[in-house]
C-alpha cells in the first residue's frame, strides 16, 4: 500500500437533503445522487461553484443508495426499502424490477451494474440488520451479504455469491471478465469471475484496506476503480471482530442505540483490475464525514456521504 497523498478539498455543495450516499458521473459531467427523501437528484455545473444547479429526476418512495446509469437515459436505483428499481429520467416514472429473493423481502439493496447481456448484478449488504441499523452488521459480521443476478425480463434474482460481509460498492473489470465487490466490514475488495475457466469462483482481490470500503465507481473501461472508504480501521472492533458469536451479537444490540459521530478523516482508493493501487488519498480533521462515494469529473473527485446534506469537490489527482 503506497504512502497515502493529501485528499485536497475545494469546496462544499449543499444539495439540499441529508444523505447523498452515492454519487455517479454522466457522459456530461452531471453527478447523480439519490438522498434520504427518496429523490434521485442530478448535480449540474459542480467545477463552478457559482453556476451549480439542482435538479429532481425521480422519488423511489423510499431510500435510493446505490446508483447505475443505463444507456437509455435511465438508472438503475438500489433502494434500501423498496429492492431494485428502474427510473426513468425523461418523465420520473420509477419501475420495480425486482423486491425479493428466495421468497424473502429484498432489503438494504446497496449497489448495482448492468452487464452487456442485458443482465444486472446487484449487492445486498446484510439480511439481518437494515439501513438504519447498519452499524449492527459491521460489529457483529453476520456474513449474511449477497451478490445477485437479474436476467432480462426476470423478477427473480438468483444468488451468485453468500457469506459476504457487509456486501456493498460493485463494478465490472475492464474486459468484463469479472466482478468487484466490497466487502465494507471485511476491509477488502473481492473478485467475482463471469467468464472463462474461473467463472463462478471468487477470491481476494485487495485485502487489508486501510478503511471500510463502500460504494465503488468506474468511469470506463481504462480508468480506475475508484473505492470509497466510509471509515478508517478501528483496532478495537478489528479485535472484537474475531470474539464468539454470543459476543458480537451482545456488542452490535448496544451498537445500535448506542450515539454514534463519524470520525474526522476522509480517505478514497484507486486500485486497478490487478488490485495494486494507484492513487490512496487521505484528509485528516475533516468536516465532511463519512464518505460513501466518490466518482472523477475531469480533474475533480466527487464525495459523497450518508451522513452529509450535500456533496464535497475535491482536486483529483494527476493520472499515473
Amino acid at each position: 500500500m503506497p504512502s497515502p497523498a493529501p485528499l485536497v478539498p475545494l469546496r462544499y455543495v449543499d444539495v439540499g437533503a441529508r444523505g447523498p450516499e452515492d454519487v455517479v458521473a454522466d457522459v456530461q459531467g452531471r453527478v447523480l445522487t439519490g438522498v434520504e427523501d427518496g429523490r434521485i437528484l442530478r448535480l449540474d455545473g459542480l467545477a463552478d461553484p457559482t453556476a451549480t444547479r439542482v435538479e429532481t429526476l425521480a422519488e423511489t418512495g423510499g431510500r435510493p443508495l446505490g446508483l447505475e446509469l443505463l444507456p437509455d437515459n435511465a438508472v438503475l436505483v438500489c433502494d434500501a426499502e423498496r429492492g431494485l428499481l428502474r427510473a426513468d429520467l425523461a418523465d420520473g416514472a420509477v419501475r420495480v424490477l425486482a423486491d425479493s429473493v428466495a421468497g424473502e423481502p429484498l432489503r438494504f439493496c446497496s449497489n448495482a451494474v448492468a452487464l452487456p447481456d442485458g443482465s444486472v448484478c446487484f449487492t445486498v449488504s446484510s439480511h439481518r440488520y437494515p439501513l438504519e441499523h447498519w452499524i449492527g452488521e459491521v460489529v457483529e459480521q453476520t456474513g449474511t451479504g449477497h451478490l445477485l443476478r437479474l436476467e432480462p425480463g426476470s423478477d427473480r434474482p438468483e444468488v451468485l455469491l453468500d457469506s459476504l460481509q457487509f456486501a456493498n460498492g460493485l463494478t465490472v473489470s475492464r474486459d468484463g471478465s469479472f466482478l468487484v465487490v466490497a466487502e465494507t466490514s471485511a476491509c477488502r475488495l473481492t473478485r467475482y469471475w463471469l467468464t472463462g475457466p474461473r467463472a463462478g469462483r471468487h477470491e481476494p482481490l485487495v485485502e487489508h484496506l486501510p478503511g471500510m470500503p463502500d460504494n465503488i465507481w468506474r468511469g470506463g473501461p481504462d480508468s480506475p476503480i475508484w473505492v470509497a472508504l466510509a471509515g478508517p480501521r478501528v483496532p478495537a472492533l478489528d479485535l472484537l471482530q474475531r470474539a464468539p458469536d454470543p459476543v458480537r451479537r451482545a456488542a452490535a444490540r448496544t451498537a445500535v442505540h448506542a450515539p454514534f459521530r463519524p470520525p474526522a478523516a476522509a480517505g478514497v482508493l484507486a486500485v486497478d483490475d490487478d488490485g495494486d493501487v494507484v492513487h490512496h488519498l487521505t484528509h485528516h480533521r475533516t468536516g465532511f464525514r463519512m464518505i460513501t462515494s466518490v466518482c472523477e469529473v475531469g480533474d475533480l473527485l466527487i464525495l459523497g456521504s450518508v451522513w452529509e446534506r450535500g456533496v464535497a469537490v475535491c482536486e483529483a489527482p494527476a493520472p499515473k
